[in-house]
């Protein structure tokens, strides 16, 4: 008995398992087909919550940088230093799921 990865949830199942005991997929009338639409589906909603975290390191970017400037902030208060640090912040993770992005769309050739 082996242990392989659900082709819908990808979570550790055994070869021998009918039905994915995590997301009730049957796994008997399966073919390759199958598969590989199952895995471009996980693909493109792995994609688009990468694309969703993107927006919200904007939102984050954007909204720090503006509190900063928008409202004559003080330098030293901790409405600046809150304001720095949001936007640090949502800098490095906008660069991060961008580059995430990136390497996900290389390995699956679109």
């Amino acid at each position: 008995m082996a242990v392989i990865n659900c082709p819908n949830c990808k979570k550790k199942i055994s070869d021998k398992a009918k039905i994915c005991n995590h997301c009730q997929l049957d796994l008997s009338d399966l073919d390759a087909d199958k598969i590989d639409n199952l895995n471009r589906v996980s693909l493109i909603n792995k994609t688009q919550r990468l694309m969703n975290y993107s927006f919200f390191a904007m939102i984050l970017f954007c909204g720090g940088f503006l509190l900063m400037f928008w409202d004559n902030v003080a330098p030293g208060t901790w409405q600046h230093t809150g304001a720095m640090i949001v936007t640090v912040i949502g800098f490095i993770m906008y660069i991060v799921i961008r580059t995430m992005l990136l390497f996900n769309k290389r390995k699956t050739g679109l």
